[in-house]
């Protein structure tokens, strides 16, 4: 028995769209960890001359555990697509789906990591620099945000392909 093998539904097409899956979750997680432990490497600073700014300190890790979530949604969203035979069109999208997010999420992990460890120590020196810390904070997240933005565009194009592929 042998298998008519279509250009344009190769075999290994499924192989970029799990990549992507797997783009999505890694490098945001990457990106959530960083900012995380950066993050309260300078609240665990901080603490230690102002404890009653611990709680208040805490926002730059909330806001990279978010980052985390974008990848997962994006991740959840592209394993809905997979299937054993697909298109190579719907592959590499998800695949640019997942390397959108996760990319912008990594990048954004990083930046509120920083941010959030000088900002929590600045914070706790001068009070009044908190607002200030807090709207770096929010320009550091939205990069997050747009890059799920494109990866959710990407992945709803996805399933736009001219190309059947007997399924």
């Amino acid at each position: 028995m042998s298998a008519i093998v279509h250009d344009y539904c190769p075999v290994y097409a499924p192989i970029f769209g799990s990549l992507g899956c797997a783009a999505a979750t890694i490098f945001c997680c990457f990106g959530a960890a960083y900012g995380t432990a950066k993050s309260g490497v300078g609240i665990t600073a901080m603490g230690i001359l102002r404890p009653d700014l611990v709680v208040r300190s805490i926002v730059p890790v909330v806001m990279a555990g978010i980052i985390g979530i974008y990848g997962l949604v994006v991740s959840v969203l592209i394993t809905d697509g997979l299937k054993q035979q697909m298109a190579l069109y719907t592959g590499f999208i998800q695949l640019g789906a997942g390397l959108a997010v996760g990319l912008s999420g990594m990048a954004a992990g990083f930046a509120i990591g920083i941010v959030g460890d000088s900002g929590v120590r600045a914070t706790a020196q001068q009070p009044r620099l908190f607002v200030g810390m807090i709207l770096i904070l929010i320009f550091a997240e939205v990069l997050a945000l747009y890059g799920l933005i494109v990866g959710l565009i990407l992945n709803t194009k996805a399933t736009g392909s001219d190309v059947s592929c007997g399924n």
